[in-house]
């Protein structure tokens, strides 16, 4: 390059730099925000937007049992972006005509929201926070289509996807959900029973034990347990699995695991209440061992996912192309 092309760049450069400098003086158009700094920005509005049914959310969350795993669902799915972060593509344009459908989605719901709120009929509070917190999650995609590239869409789509957990059960979900739970349980707890040679009549969800029954409640579905246990394996097949359906086999074998699970719970304090005494219904291990059962139901669960993990290892050598690799 000679100096006089060195020279008239170095003058173009300076002029540049003299025009920004001026559009700043003058206020004119200076673009101060890139779409990742504009995709902050209507995130931060869309907060401030829900900001009344979010924090009734949080409230709910720190006060309930059923709903404390909402907290952490935020910061995991951060968390799970800022692993990829080394990965996620530096140029991605965004295709925001795929923001049409959950914008819409979401206008629908808090439209039908608003409208219940109206109506004679009484909304119950899990509804109520379901319904705008859903509403809150179709916009939060549509303001991440709108903003951030396909390509980046795609590579965070789990992310994204896992922010659902923050939505509560609606009553009848949450309802239906808890009769499942008890029924197998104790269908679990009477199998056992039998294969131990116990004698017990069962009536529904009633045991008739030697000198003592007991009925299985909705607070002995383990709803709760149950539900972190099936986030937990969403998250080890997304970190640990490559393969679609052994992330689909680790997740869907929560639902026996948790049926064994609350099955052995009602056998053991059955036992205790036949061969101690009928006094050990009330007992610690009946209405504070439900975090020991718990872990008892890790033992087959992580079993479970070294097997599959494995597997996945084996066939990563023996073919990488089909996973990706």
């Amino acid at each position: 390059m000679t100096a006089d092309k060195l020279t008239n760049l170095a003058k173009e450069q300076h002029g540049v730099a003299a025009q920004q400098s001026s559009a700043r003086r003058s206020g004119g158009p200076v673009k101060r925000f890139g779409p990742f700094g504009r995709f902050v920005l209507v995130t931060v509005g869309l907060v401030l937007c829900f900001s009344g049914p979010l924090y009734h959310l949080v409230r709910v969350a720190a006060n309930s049992q059923l709903y404390s795993h909402i907290l952490l669902i935020p910061f995991i799915s951060m968390y799970l972006v800022w692993l990829k972060r080394q990965r996620l593509p530096r140029h991605s344009e965004p295709v925001r005509r795929l923001a049409a459908l959950p914008l819409v989605a979401g206008a629908v719901v808090l439209v039908g929201y608003w409208f219940a709120v109206r109506s004679a009929s009484t909304l119950a509070k899990e509804d109520s926070l379901a319904l705008t917190t859903f509403s809150f999650l179709l916009f939060f995609i549509g303001v991440c289509c709108l903003f951030l590239g396909k390509e980046t869409l795609r590579a965070i789509a789990f992310p994204i996807g896992f922010l659902v957990f923050m939505v509560p059960f609606p009553a009848f979900l949450r309802d239906w959900i808890d009769v499942f739970l008890q029924h197998t349980s104790a269908a679990a707890a009477y199998a056992m029973f039998k294969l131990s040679g116990t004698p017990v009549f069962r009536q529904e969800l009633g045991f008739h034990l030697p000198g003592f029954s007991m009925e299985v409640g909705p607070e002995c579905s383990g709803i709760h347990s149950s539900l972190v246990l099936f986030i937990t394996s969403l998250l080890a097949g997304h970190l640990f699995l490559r393969t679609p359906w052994k992330r689909a086999v680790l997740a869907l074998a929560v639902i026996p695991l948790a049926i064994l699970r609350n099955g052995f719970r009602i056998f053991t304090i059955g036992q205790l209440c036949v061969h101690i005494g009928p006094e050990m219904i009330h007992s610690n291990i009946h209405r504070r061992g439900g975090p020991l059962f718990f872990v008892l139901s890790l033992v087959p669960f992580f079993l479970l996912l070294i097997v599959l993990w494995r597997s996945d290892r084996v066939r990563e050598k023996t073919n990488p192309k089909q996973l990706g690799v």
